[in-house]
């Protein structure tokens, strides 16, 4: 099968020849860690978001460079710098301050402090509005044409390029956790306007795309919208202002041949599986193991979701028993299919390169089923 092929018979719940290895990628602190055992570079360094690595002999996907960042960003500007933190505005406009110690290769060991946000009101909703205009060039490269034509000769999955683009994830970008929770009852008719805005730049957005290329096989919107043990929202408000959007944003892409519409969001979302479900979303992604996400459970209560992610990453670091029994958990999944297993978020520095290496080579053999 080609990897095309292969993706698209897992996702229908089929037989394929064996199932897609995909993986996501590694902390910042991993490549030091993997280098000082003896990893070779090649172990660490690849692509392992599209798969073009063959060290570890990922399958290969192609993300369709369609921009759907703010553009222009703010400006990055340091206000502060010590010896000890930095604080600074970034590309969304908000500030943070962020630790210096133990940061490596950009990934910082803590989350930053967030200290200010853009958007607090109609007014400064102006300011990051004009930002997200469909219209502005670079949201297509030059080269748009001839990568068109060849997307429909493929023989890779083809995914729209993974961007900062999601309902709940650009108003929190914008707003801020606290603020955003508070304006859905203090300011409604802002967020509605905000997430209407975001409902008719993305159709916009991809519109050109799909009228371009026959088929894509993934849709993600990138939203982080759960902790620990439950959404950071209820369901009464991903009925009153999510859910709208999503069927619009959702109907539109499925008329114009996307296959499959994933939500990536970390944390506890099953409250909402069904709901989304309702939507036109129909993968979930990565399944966190330590917010409770039993993909046994789930699969039992919504037998049509797709799943990916759900290793457990912190049986990666207990050693081979503890990979063996975590994959054996999981392979109930693998024969039924509709399932990509992949570690439930990057790999972190708790993981050596020998145990990684086993769960990678264990993986292989049971992704032949």
């Amino acid at each position: 099968m080609t990897e095309l092929e292969r993706f698209r018979e897992t996702m229908n719940f089929g037989s394929p020849d064996r199932l897609p290895n995909w993986e996501l990628g590694i902390w910042g602190q991993v490549k030091d860690r993997w280098a000082a055992e003896g990893a070779p570079p090649q172990a660490y360094e690849g692509d392992w978001w599209a798969g073009w690595d063959d060290f570890w002999e990922f399958d290969r996907r192609i993300y369709a460079p369609v921009n759907m960042d703010i553009m222009p960003p703010f400006d990055y500007q340091v206000l502060e710098e010590t010896d000890r933190y930095i604080v600074a505005r970034h590309a969304y406009g908000y500030v943070t301050k962020a630790l210096k110690e133990n940061t490596a290769h950009g990934t910082r060991w803590c989350m930053d402090q967030y200290m200010q946000f853009a958007v607090r009101d109609r007014d400064t909703w102006q300011d990051v509005k004009w930002r997200y205009d469909p219209s502005t060039p670079g949201r297509y490269p030059d080269n748009w044409d001839q990568l068109a034509a060849r997307y429909n000769q493929r023989d890779v999955p083809l995914i729209f390029k993974w961007a900062h683009i999601g309902f709940y994830w650009c108003l929190r970008q914008w707003m801020g956790t606290e603020a955003l929770s508070l304006a859905f009852y203090d300011q409604p008719a802002l967020v509605h306007e905000m997430l209407d805005h975001l409902a008719d730049f993305i159709i916009q957005v991809t519109s050109r795309a799909l009228h371009d290329v026959a088929q894509f096989e993934l849709f993600i919107f990138a939203e982080d919208f759960a902790y620990k043990t439950g959404p950071l929202f209820s369901p009464r408000i991903f009925d009153e202002f999510f859910a709208p959007r999503y069927r619009r944003v959702c109907s539109h892409l499925r008329s114009n041949g996307v296959r499959h519409i994933m939500v990536d969001t970390d944390g506890n979302c099953e409250l909402l599986l069904g709901r989304m479900l309702d939507c036109g979303i129909d993968t979930i992604w990565p399944c966190e193991q330590a917010a409770d996400m039993n993909l046994l459970r789930i699969r039992k209560n919504f037998p049509a979701l797709r799943l990916m992610g759900g290793v457990d990453k912190r049986q990666l670091a207990k050693g081979k028993d503890a990979i063996d029994a975590e994959l054996q958990r999981l392979k109930p999944l693998l024969d039924a299919g509709g399932y990509i297993p992949t570690v439930d978020h990057t790999v972190p520095p708790e993981v050596s390169y020998d145990n990684f290496c086993y769960y990678m080579e264990r993986k292989k053999q049971l992704l032949c089923r």
